[in-house]
């Protein structure tokens, strides 16, 4: 079980630096925004962004003791600002091309949360099994966030009780309507950049039902506990 596990790291570590979808190759935060809203049709949203005052990443919205320096809605009304149109986000990060691109959750998919060992566990798990995860992504706060389709909260509760298991029981969460995940390149102050375990491509523009991945989830979070 330990090479399965150690296999996959390696892979999203050189998947990540060598065909990242954002900042690739000098790519800006404001490309990087107008490419998930044209190719793949996502809701984008600018967030705050970090500032390096005497060698300390401070985050714009001024609270020195943020937990998420640069990687989270600029202002309440940030969910009505959230756009799918690639003009609207251009003229948006033009305004400020250092802010965090952020994606609404609930709309073109919902987003599944796990810890990264068990993330990285249930994708060796997928692929044996001949399953195809959406796009996923890997947190600086170790969280692997898999994208699903629309209305995953609604039915995890269902799913995990036919598995023997309850949400209370399992570090499983699902990002639904009125929450967002922040995008790769996405950089959450001191502590990392946000990357793709795996990344967007015309394979899996089709995204599964949670119910296609909740039974590996489930099984690697409780291995994992």
């Amino acid at each position: 079980m330990t090479g399965e596990v150690v296999f996959i790291v390696e892979e999203t570590i050189a998947g990540a630096e060598a065909v990242q979808i954002p900042k690739q190759r000098g790519e800006s935060l404001l490309d990087t925004a107008v490419r998930y809203a044209e190719e793949r049709h996502w809701d984008v949203v600018p967030g705050t962004w970090t500032e390096v005052v005497d060698g300390v990443h401070v985050c714009s919205c001024g609270d020195t003791a943020c937990s998420a320096p640069g990687a989270h809605p600029a202002e309440p009304g940030w969910a009505d600002q959230a756009t799918g149109s690639a003009g609207a986000a251009r003229r948006m990060w033009q305004k400020q091309p250092g802010a965090s691109v952020l994606l609404p959750t609930g709309r073109a998919f919902d987003a599944i949360s796990v810890p990264e060992t068990a993330g990285l566990l249930a994708l060796a798990r997928m692929e044996r099994m001949g399953l195809t995860p959406g796009p996923v992504t890997l947190t600086p706060y170790r969280r692997t966030e898999f994208f699903v389709l629309p209305g995953a909260a609604a039915k995890l509760p269902e799913l995990l009780r036919k598995l023997g298991w309850t949400a209370s029981s399992l570090d499983l969460a699902v990002l639904g309507e009125g929450s967002y995940v922040a995008a790769p390149p996405t950089r959450v102050g001191r502590h990392g950049a946000v990357q793709w375990a795996r990344r967007p491509t015309q394979e899996n523009r089709w995204l599964p039902d949670a119910e296609e991945l909740v039974p590996s989830l489930a099984y690697a979070c409780g291995r994992d506990r």
